[in-house]
């Protein structure tokens, strides 16, 4: 038996999502940052420094809002900009401890207040969550498997 999703079930996993992310960082006592400054800081931290373009592609938005969002962490301390090695006329962007620190302290916050908010949640429910995650993780990717 196939079940189809409609895209009111879209909608609502969208607005779930949104909710959740959006609670846990109001929540969190830490950094706030702008949800694209984010993205950048975490892809820089997961894949290391890159050039804006390739940031733009992985944070899902324009170069020159990359750009924007880049020169703001430089000026925050978060990142710093380096000649490319590979290319002297280009320049790389890469987390600055304050910058990885940073997104731990982020990561780790939230992770602290959902894991509390997990925790109020049965057994049951709580693997039914962890089973998901993988999922999730999938979908977030622009292009799925």
């Amino acid at each position: 038996m196939t079940t189809s999703v409609t895209n009111q079930d879209a909608l609502q996993l969208v607005v779930a999502v949104h909710r959740l992310v959006r609670s846990l960082r109001q929540s969190a006592s830490v950094r706030r940052l702008q949800p694209t400054q984010l993205l950048v800081l975490a892809e820089l931290a997961a894949q290391g420094p890159m050039r804006i373009g390739e940031i733009a592609v992985r944070a899902l938005c324009s170069q020159p809002t990359a750009t924007t969002v880049v020169t703001g962490l430089e000026s925050s301390g978060l990142v710093r900009r380096e000649a490319d090695p590979a290319d002297g006329r280009a320049t790389i962007v890469e987390l600055t401890g304050t910058g990885r620190d940073t997104i731990v302290s982020l990561a780790h916050g939230e992770a602290e207040l959902l894991s509390e908010r997990l925790s109020r949640l049965s057994e049951e429910e709580r693997d039914h969550v962890r089973s998901v995650t993988p999922l999730l993780r999938r979908l977030a990717e622009p292009r799925t498997r």
